[in-house]
């Protein structure tokens, strides 16, 4: 049958009726591991009985009503994110590109409300990804998802990602801000060099910049820490966080220091629907569990015990696995198969891998994922990785 959805995915010929925790089962009962939590959305996996609750009990109330109004629901969300990180504002959108539009908005609008409208430019790195919209796909630099949309968005510099002097030398009296992935998802899972952030902080604050975090992938706990940011020391000025905040709801925001937010008055930018009694209801929802005492720890405990198992596969696999690389549960595979290949490979044998860049696939399971299902799961990606070495043994011979 001809899909009527516009054919901008490759999507794999398999649909899910229902999930559970860490499961996702088809409407014929066949289930899979989800070590992919849809990127990074389902922080707290399928069907959790707090998140169904707030969503089911405020769905009964009101789902929405408009920014003109106050919004309690919002007010109380904003709040909590305020005291749990460095920030004194926040405005909420609908997803990571949303919130990084904003983000972006906000570091140029600082300068123009300090009189230095000129002051617009942004640096950003390669590997990057900020998201599909015409800003946030000029921000990422990646040709292939500029190409055929005409004149790229004006105002960024992107330089290699993990290179400070390269950094200095790209800015101008032109520059407002840096932008940059504390940990690049899509890019590969690529770590940052040591000191790289703590520079970047240290060279804004030498250059009068504002420093960003696009923490969409990386934020609500992903990496043993509320904020990635956090394992480095080091505060932005404004950061765009998604996807885990929601727990799949569609919800996103940008934080930021009141003063990196201050050109942004009444008028300067605004959204239909974000941050409505039903988002922001759900939203904090996903703040009750992962600000709980000791959930944060254990979900560090469970990332050291992941990548433990990984280490284990790539000692065992070396003809499929080149390097394991992350922090927390936000994991990614270096292969030397290609990641669409080891993700077909993975779903025969019922888990589900992401693929990345820099020949990568990633592993972003729900941060409630138990000890138990992480063994379970790296099991069932050692059957994918003994199916592909027989499939590499076969085509070398054939050479």
């Amino acid at each position: 049958m001809t899909s009527s959805l516009l054919p901008t995915y490759a999507r794999y010929p398999l649909a899910f009726a229902r999930g559970e925790g860490v499961w996702l089962e088809t409407a014929e009962g066949e289930r899979y591991l989800d070590l992919g939590g849809g990127i990074a959305v389902a922080s707290l996996g399928y069907s959790h009985p707090h998140l169904v609750e707030a969503l089911t009990v405020q769905a009964g109330q009101l789902w929405h009503t408009s920014n003109l109004f106050e919004i309690p629901q919002a007010e109380r969300l904003a709040s909590r994110l305020v005291a749990a990180s460095f920030a004194d504002t926040v405005f909420f959108a609908n997803s990571g590109a949303e919130a990084m539009e904003g983000a972006i908005k906000a570091a140029r609008k600082y300068h123009a409300a300090g009189g230095h409208p000129e002051r617009f430019r942004i640096g950003t790195f390669t590997g990057a990804f900020h998201g599909r919209t015409y800003a946030t796909i000029a921000a990422g630099g990646n040709d292939r998802y500029i190409e055929g949309f005409g004149p790229k968005a004006p105002g960024f510099d992107r330089v290699a990602f993990g290179d400070l002097a390269a950094v200095e030398a790209a800015i101008t009296a032109e520059t407002a801000a840096v932008l940059v992935e504390p940990i690049q998802g899509e890019g590969g899972i690529r770590m940052p060099p040591d000191g790289f952030l703590q520079g970047l902080r240290a060279l804004c604050d030498a250059r009068g910049l504002l420093l960003i975090f696009d923490e969409v992938q990386t934020g609500v706990g992903r990496t043993g820490a509320l904020f990635a940011c956090e394992h480095w020391g080091v505060s932005p000025d404004i950061m765009a966080v998604a996807k885990g905040i929601g727990g799949g709801f569609p919800l996103g925001a940008f934080l930021a220091t009141r003063e990196a937010g201050r050109g942004m008055g009444v008028g300067t930018h605004g959204t239909t629907y974000g941050g409505n009694p039903l988002a922001t209801a759900v939203g904090n929802a996903v703040l009750d569990v992962v600000l709980a005492d000791g959930f944060i720890a254990e979900v560090a405990a469970k990332g050291e015990h992941l990548r433990e198992r990984l280490e284990g596969l790539a000692v065992d696999y070396p003809d499929i696995v080149a390097e394991v690389r992350g922090l927390g549960l936000m994991a990614g595979l270096q292969l030397r198969v290609s990641p669409a290949e080891f993700a077909a490979a993975g779903r025969a044998a019922h888990v589900l891998v992401i693929p990345a860049g820099d020949n990568v696939v990633r592993l972003l399971p729900p941060l409630v994922i138990t000890p138990a299902e992480i063994d379970e799961g790296v099991r069932r990606l050692g059957q994918a990785c003994r199916a592909l070495s027989a499939t590499v043994a076969d085509r070398r011979a054939a050479e």
